[in-house]
């Protein structure tokens, strides 16, 4: 699967902490190699079409959501990155 990310993802995962850029980095690596990681509690976000959130840890989370191209590639786009209550509120 191809993985891409948006800009405002690219500018959430900046603006965290060394720390936490390490445990996402870490949680991107398991989602990479099994999107249903059991660590990741991947599922559906409420109220967001098409929207999925995964776990970092017990208060950070990413949202992403997948796309085809016209070649019926199937995509996985990284949308935002951030503690729990703001990545749910802007996914």
């Amino acid at each position: 699967m191809i993985f891409r990310r948006t800009e405002r993802f690219l500018k959430a995962f900046r603006a965290l902490s060394a720390d936490i850029q390490g445990k996402s980095l870490k949680a991107f690596k398991l989602f990479e190699g099994n999107q249903r990681h059991p660590s990741l509690r991947v599922k559906k976000m409420e109220g967001h079409e098409g929207i999925w959130e995964a776990r970092v840890d017990l208060k950070y989370r990413f949202t992403f959501h997948y796309e085809k191209d016209s070649s019926g590639e199937v995509y996985c786009v990284f949308r935002n990155v951030d503690n729990h209550d703001e990545c749910l509120k802007n996914p």
